[in-house]
């Protein structure tokens, strides 16, 4: 008897049956949806632009806010902004991708 021929296929394992295996978040009802994460995601990088904001607007009116601070806000603003534009960039990407499919 040789190797191959001991190695069942994936449809024939068993304990699996076809059709049958799904994410466990599908399975237990929990998880959360890719929109949610988006738009938490979003409010994220609108928080670190208001605190940016919020920042500079104290640099420039001597409120005690030093030229690190402000500095360090808006790069963490701009570096989320980034992510977000480069996250939906690819997901537009992906969906042109799958629009162009041919089934």
């Amino acid at each position: 008897m040789s190797i191959v021929s001991t190695v069942t296929s994936v449809g024939q394992s068993p304990g699996i049956q076809q059709g049958s295996v799904q994410p466990a978040a599908i399975q237990s009802g929990t998880g959360t949806p890719f929109g949610n994460l988006f738009a938490g995601a979003l409010d994220s990088v609108d928080a670190l632009e208001d605190r940016a904001h919020t920042a500079v607007d104290g640099l420039m009116k001597g409120a005690g806010v030093d030229v690190h601070e402000a500095m360090i806000a808006t790069q963490k603003a701009s570096m989320a902004f980034e992510l977000a534009l480069a996250v939906r960039n690819k997901a537009v990407q992906a969906y042109q991708s799958i629009m162009g499919m041919q089934f």
